[in-house]
């Protein structure tokens, strides 16, 4: 059970407990309610963030359900500002996960609050209670289990959760009107006319430029990237999403090269694709791009925009949005050297 605490609000200040305190919330696996505490997590006790947004819904992409839209099965998780896995403790792995944190771990503090210290020796008692595996390819974290950790949520619980949104501070009305707005234009014509980027590829092609981290690229235009992907818009099992339209000609940064990277919610082992063995998958010549304008590639939400006397204009190209959920785990955008160009 969770224990009691102060509910958060997004831009909250809060402080990461103490090892100790975190340790009297855990169970023999590391989790509270099936959400594990990762070691990841650990060097984050005693430091000081805002709160970004209380999650009241995330997605599930796994075998058979792709984008299931989930909740928590307690409304007491949040996110940090700025927080991500560094994957230090699962083999390396790159996809930089959006950490969710239990209210149990957190306290409120004022920005004058005196600042905790971390007992060395609490430390590594709670790293001793932490897993990252259950066996030789299957590994344990929060995006193996966040099935476990959470529940369906159905088509009248979604219109529910769109209220929520409102009332705790995460998007305001208007931003909420524009969200909905945008995914029914998607939604109607992705049933229309298909996937918004696709080719005639039936065996898309392989490309390498050898980058490296710190190196800038040119994203090709949309037409040179077509000729990469099949009729469903994928090359090699990676989706060309219609928001990465974007960033067509844009010139920015490799952040670094995707060797090994953890597929969200479940991932495969490197033997047996077919069983959801949470294990480390490799993705090749792919890279993690970010742009130049900004530390990290943060794509913002596009919406029709009505004119004066009546109609819509709908998002050019370039600012269009894609019709899947964003999985809130998803780090930097990802793209196959196919879709960039050295310079």
């Amino acid at each position: 059970m969770t224990p009691m605490t102060t509910r958060l609000s997004p831009g909250d200040l809060v402080e990461v407990k103490a090892p100790a305190e975190i340790l009297e919330t855990l169970d023999a696996d590391g989790t509270l309610d099936h959400l594990p505490f990762m070691p990841e997590m650990i060097e984050l006790c005693g430091k000081r963030f805002p709160v970004s947004r209380r999650v009241l819904k995330t997605c599930y992409t796994g075998l058979n359900l792709y984008d299931a839209m989930r909740r928590f099965r307690s409304d007491d998780v949040v996110t940090l500002e700025g927080v991500r896995c560094s994957g230090a403790a699962h083999d390396g792995c790159q996809k930089a996960c959006l950490i969710f944190w239990r209210e149990a771990w957190l306290r409120k503090v004022g920005p004058l609050a005196v600042q905790s210290k971390v007992d060395p020796d609490g430390r590594a008692r709670l790293r001793a209670r932490l897993k990252t595996s259950t066996g030789p390819q299957t590994y344990f974290c929060q995006a193996s289990e966040l099935l476990n950790a959470t529940v369906n949520v159905s088509r009248r619980e979604q219109l529910r959760t769109c209220v929520g949104e409102v009332r705790t501070g995460n998007r305001t009305i208007f931003g909420m009107a524009h969200g909905m707005a945008t995914w029914l234009y998607w939604k109607i014509r992705r049933r229309l006319l298909g996937e918004y980027a696709r080719g005639r590829s039936t065996s898309t092609p392989v490309a390498g430029l050898n980058l490296k981290a710190g190196e800038w690229v040119e994203v090709k235009s949309m037409a040179s990237i077509r000729e990469t992907l099949n009729e469903a818009g994928y090359n090699r099992g990676l989706y060309f999403t219609p928001d990465m339209r974007r960033l067509c000609g844009g010139q920015h940064r490799v952040d670094g090269r995707i060797d090994g990277k953890r597929l969200s919610g479940h991932a495969t082992s490197l033997a047996r694709v077919r069983e959801p063995t949470q294990g480390l998958r490799r993705l090749r010549r792919s890279v993690a791009a970010r742009r130049r304008e900004r530390a990290s590639i943060r794509l913002r939400e596009s919406a029709p925009r009505f004119r004066r006397g009546g109609g819509v204009r709908w998002p050019a190209d370039r600012t269009a949005r894609s019709p899947r959920r964003r999985d809130p785990n998803e780090g930097p955008r990802t793209h196959r050297a196919n879709a960039v160009r050295s310079f």
